[in-house]
């Protein structure tokens, strides 16, 4: 199993990241994706993710810090180390009153610009998109860009089966929290029966949304996914050793990773 999205640099983990992964990996989690949020988050999650070999990172600022001070060439610099697979998190989201929406727009075109500036140049790289309340409003932003659609991956998936549909028609990967272990998300498990095998991946979230068993259980972990894994599979009928394989693959394909599965 992989995270393809956890927050490692949070105050939550300082000093203990090794031993998180440890744990993880003890748990059959082999390998995990720190994203940012600001320019600066990048730089540090680019730090983290050079120390530790089943560690990489993502370059990007979050919606919900479009007012951070905004330093485009750090996270281009970040995005040129091989441990920096995707840009992001970036997007839109609503759920929220501040930022207000005008600005993270402002700052989530920038970044959309800045990404093809660098895709012609020969830096191309996965998109993780952060979508909270936004479906209507991101997608079509989306859609007015040059970058290919297959190359972006909604995380956190929190929509209704019409958004999900939305979003798949739109061509991209979906990513599931364990938020599709909650009981009262029924609306996200039907999400996710609906997505095709090759474009579903999984997460934690970390140090957010602890699935069940473990929902009271803060902060969240790595360790973890593999109920999110679980969850998805028995929804959708599927194998759970099956499910975990493909889920992989999926990453292993997205990211461009190649996940050590043993500690030689």
């Amino acid at each position: 199993m992989f995270d393809t999205h956890c927050h490692l640099t949070f105050p939550e983990y300082r000093g203990r990241v090794a031993d998180v992964l440890r744990d993880a990996r003890a748990h059959g989690v082999h390998g995990a994706i720190t994203v940012s949020t600001t320019a600066a988050n990048a730089a540090q999650s680019l730090e983290l993710a050079r120390a530790h070999r089943d560690l990489w990172c993502t370059a990007g600022v979050h919606p919900l810090h479009s007012d951070d001070p905004l330093d485009w060439p750090c996270i281009r610099a970040c995005g040129r180390d091989p441990k920096c697979v995707a840009w992001g998190e970036l997007g839109l989201d609503n759920h929220y009153a501040n930022p207000p929406r005008e600005l993270q727009r402002r700052v989530l075109d920038e970044q959309l610009a800045h990404i093809e500036s660098w895709r012609r140049d020969g830096l191309e790289k996965p998109i993780v998109i952060h979508c909270r309340d936004a479906f209507d409003d991101l997608l079509p932003i989306l859609r007015a860009t040059t970058l290919p659609r297959e190359r972006f991956v909604f995380h956190c998936f929190t929509g209704t089966p019409d958004e999900a549909r939305a979003v798949l028609d739109f061509g991209a990967s979906i990513s599931f929290t364990g938020v599709v272990t909650f009981r009262n998300a029924k609306a996200v498990a039907d999400a996710a029966c609906l997505v095709p095998g090759d474009r579903i991946m999984v997460e934690t979230d970390a140090p957010f949304l602890t699935p069940e068993p473990f929902r009271t259980t803060r902060p969240n972990e790595p360790k973890y996914v593999t109920h999110v894994a679980d969850r998805l599979a028995d929804l959708r009928g599927e194998s759970r050793a099956a499910f975990a394989d493909r889920v992989d693959a999926n990453a292993e394909r997205f990211f461009g990773l190649s996940i050590r599965r043993t500690d030689d």
